[in-house]
């Protein structure tokens, strides 16, 4: 068992470069699938889950070679397997954008049920929706996801609810589909429009990625291409969050501003010091943590993956804050370990009641999920005292280098690995 010891207190200061986007990168890598050809991506994360997506392509007969620590080439020429197997799906969300991949290529997909954090029931319902207005025949078969069809057929679908995945599953079906498809309601992260921009790049028509509505007039024929993903818009939050928290002053490289104007409203009005470039950001603050009332939504509106971390911030506040989560059920678990820390939380379904304290003291905690974990370094970065952070992997599928990073902008933090006396005395 691995973990993060951090001793708080110290301010971050510095400059730090953003990774590509997480999200974007495990929706483009299964987009290589659809057409025999080569492929270079560049500005792809160094994550657990992009290893896992590569190990994915590998298994279905992909080649697979990393030309440097950001950049891979894939050559899915001799891809004919349609399974995706069990134990690499369940390592990670983002394994059931194999099932639209695979369905565009083949007409046919076997891939195992996702895994990933558990923020609370994660219905493929809209998924399965849409893949079946294509016209594929859906079935779930222990744990297995099994569709197909003789030709996907272009149709007009209004999903329930908006939803990332489902819109990104159905673009990547719909791209080889015969005809005109229409997706309404459909999700405007800028990782949607990163996978719309790079499936055009191999030569899809999709039009209106960003808006409410997308259309995709299917094509017979796409071809490789080199893509360079976008930067990670939640990286660049956590940290723009982390340097607020901690009274740093930090400059975030490899940014696209206009993605974070959510996240830099809320920091303004929290009392941090925003400043905007063409490609950078910088955060400071001097004077006290301000109250603020935050409700996640779909974008444009405030990121669920960005809860967590403000809500951390939020501890220090003078006053009380309100957060209502609007996306997931189950993303207040890190709760209960900011209160180990002294934090004053109060948790009621989806709605969290944050009155702020005057400092937070150092303690064990564990890390529920990605974001969560996130939120609890930046905890720890602030508390008083030495902070050991367990279950770190779930970090780790989603930050490159964060402690290195971390490192560099003055954070006391080492990874190591916990003593097996310390295990058996927990057990």
């Amino acid at each position: 068992m691995e973990k993060y010891v951090i001793s708080g207190g110290k301010p971050l200061i510095g400059d730090v470069t953003i990774s590509g986007a997480k999200n974007a990168a495990v929706a483009i890598l299964p987009a290589t699938i659809l057409a025999p050809g080569n492929y270079v991506i560049e500005n792809i994360p160094n994550i657990r889950d992009i290893t896992i997506s590569l190990k994915i392509l590998r298994e279905l007969g992909a080649g697979v070679r990393m030309l440097d620590r950001s950049t891979v080439a894939i050559d899915s020429t001799h891809i004919q397997d349609a399974f995706v197997p069990y134990e690499l799906a369940r390592q990670m969300r983002g394994s059931y954008y194999f099932i639209g991949a695979l369905l565009g290529r083949f007409n046919r997909a076997s891939v195992s049920m996702p895994g990933g954090c558990d923020l609370g029931a994660r219905p493929i319902d809209q998924h399965i929706k849409g893949f079946e207005a294509l016209g594929a025949a859906v079935s779930i078969d222990h744990g297995i996801v099994n569709a197909g069809c003789e030709r996907l057929v272009g149709s007009h679908l209004y999903f329930d609810g908006v939803s990332v995945g489902a819109t990104i599953n159905l673009m990547l079906a719909a791209v080889r589909a015969k005809g005109l498809t229409i997706l309404e309601n459909v999700a405007k992260e800028p990782h949607v429009v990163d996978l719309a921009n790079f499936l055009n790049s191999m030569g899809a028509d999709i039009r209106g990625a960003g808006t409410d509505v997308i259309k995709i007039h299917g094509v017979d024929l796409l071809h490789g291409t080199s893509y360079s993903i976008i930067p990670d818009q939640i990286e660049a939050g956590t940290y723009m969050i982390a340097a607020a928290a901690t009274r740093g002053d930090v400059t975030i490289h490899n940014v696209i501003p206009k993605h974070l104007e959510s996240i830099t409203q809320k920091l303004i009005k929290a009392g941090a010091q925003v400043d905007e470039y063409d490609d950078s950001i910088h955060v400071t603050r001097t004077g006290p943590v301000n109250k603020v009332n935050i409700k996640t939504l779909p974008h444009p509106g405030f990121p669920t993956d960005m809860q967590p971390q403000m809500t951390a911030l939020l501890t220090l506040a003078e006053g009380t804050s309100i957060i209502t989560e609007g996306i997931w059920d189950n993303r207040f678990r890190y709760a209960d370990e900011l209160c180990r820390m002294g934090a004053n939380i109060q948790v009621d379904g989806t709605v969290a009641v944050v009155e702020g304290v005057e400092r937070l003291k150092a303690a064990p905690i564990r890390a529920t999920d990605l974001r969560a974990g996130a939120a609890l370094l930046i905890a720890a970065l602030v508390a008083e005292g030495i902070s050991e952070i367990e279950e770190i992997y779930h970090l780790e599928r989603g930050y490159e280098d964060i402690c290195g990073k971390m490192r560099k902008l003055g954070a006391d933090i080492r990874r190591v690995v916990a003593d097996d006396n310390e295990l058996a005395k927990a057990l």
